[in-house]
């Protein structure tokens, strides 16, 4: 459920950061606001497997998939969305 809500969380933030874009205008923000997400949710996605690793006790070996699927699905979305539609 966890790994869940924190995907959710990566399409809230891809959101904002589309909508910042559109304030700021212009095809070429859209752009950039999805690469400026992959860039910060590389890092959230980290921040989550170090927490996992060092806090929670798991393993390197057992958080990476977990990483990947946090890391991946938010964002292969967000690359697909802008490549057909911005």
């Amino acid at each position: 459920m966890r790994t869940a809500l924190i995907i959710l969380a990566g399409f809230v933030v891809w959101g904002l950061c589309l909508g910042v874009a559109k304030m700021i205008g212009g095809r070429g923000a859209m752009g950039a606001a999805t690469w400026t997400f992959c860039v910060v949710w590389l890092v959230a996605a980290g921040v989550n497997m170090w927490v996992g690793v060092t806090k929670a006790g798991y393993s390197f070996r057992e958080e990476l998939p977990i990483f990947l699927v946090i890391f991946l699905v938010p964002t292969i979305m967000a690359v697909i969305v802008k490549w057909k539609f911005l």
